[in-house]
């Protein structure tokens, strides 16, 4: 079983920045990605942005340029920049762990508690 533990979050201001992290552990593991999705009242629960263990980085649409994602492998973490951040951006932020573990080291998703994320005024 693959821990997620994520930091971060909190109230901002139209405009304003926050940055979330997110720590995997375990202990035998082998990570394929890492990502945050988000999920805000009423809605599914969407990607924000992921990034493999070999550097590709997705992003969705509406954060595209604002938002920035990085992962460092050997501390097995994930943070995301968030900037200009909107209204639109209120969510429950999740970190997933994409990995596998044994005994049949097939890929999995592993998922965090949630960290929420308020942008108003």
């Amino acid at each position: 079983q693959v821990q997620v533990v994520e930091s971060g979050g909190g109230l901002v201001q139209p405009g304003g920045s926050l940055r979330l992290s997110c720590a995997a552990s375990a202990s035998t593991f082998s990570i394929n990605a890492m990502g945050w999705y988000r999920q805000a009242p009423g809605k599914q629960r969407e990607l924000v942005a992921i990034v493999t263990r070999s550097g590709t980085k997705t992003y969705a649409a509406s954060v595209k340029g604002r938002f920035d994602i990085s992962y460092e492998d050997s501390k097995k973490t994930v943070q995301i920049q968030m900037n200009d951040l909107k209204p639109e951006d209120t969510a429950v932020y999740y970190c997933k762990v994409v990995a596998r573990t044994p005994p049949a080291f097939t890929l999995q998703d592993y998922w965090g508690q949630g960290t929420q994320v308020t942008v108003s005024s």
